[in-house]
């Protein structure tokens, strides 16, 4: 008898495990683009004072979409310019913001440049 229900769960376990084989997650790697930005803080007596944007980390971006990429790592380090983590007293503080964009919304943005 223990036999029968050992294999009996055996073959529900083997199925299982076919069935959610075959479902994965989507790889956000197929169908997006990934870009480094790098922003820096200013801050004088805890507070900051000025965000910069140093560099843009894409080789193929048009003026337009560097401009843009630019321009949202602006507005992500500004949310995080008062996080304890990124405070200083007085200093700078570098950042590196990673974007992850559809690649159809990024080209997107190059047909809008013409």
């Amino acid at each position: 008898m223990k036999s029968k229900t050992a294999t009996y769960e055996l073959t529900i376990i083997l199925i299982m495990l076919c069935a959610f084989q075959n479902i994965s997650a989507q790889d956000y790697r197929k169908d997006s683009l990934q870009i480094k930005v790098y922003t820096e803080i200013d801050y004088k007596a805890g507070k900051p004072i000025d965000i910069t944007l140093k560099k843009v980390f894409c080789d193929y971006c048009s003026k337009n979409q560097l401009k843009l990429l630019g321009e949202d790592a602006i507005r992500r380090t500004e949310n995080e310019k008062n996080d304890p983590k990124n405070q200083l007293i007085d200093g700078k503080k570098k950042i590196a913001v990673y974007i992850r964009i559809a690649k159809k919304d990024f080209a997107g943005i190059k047909e809008k440049e013409k």
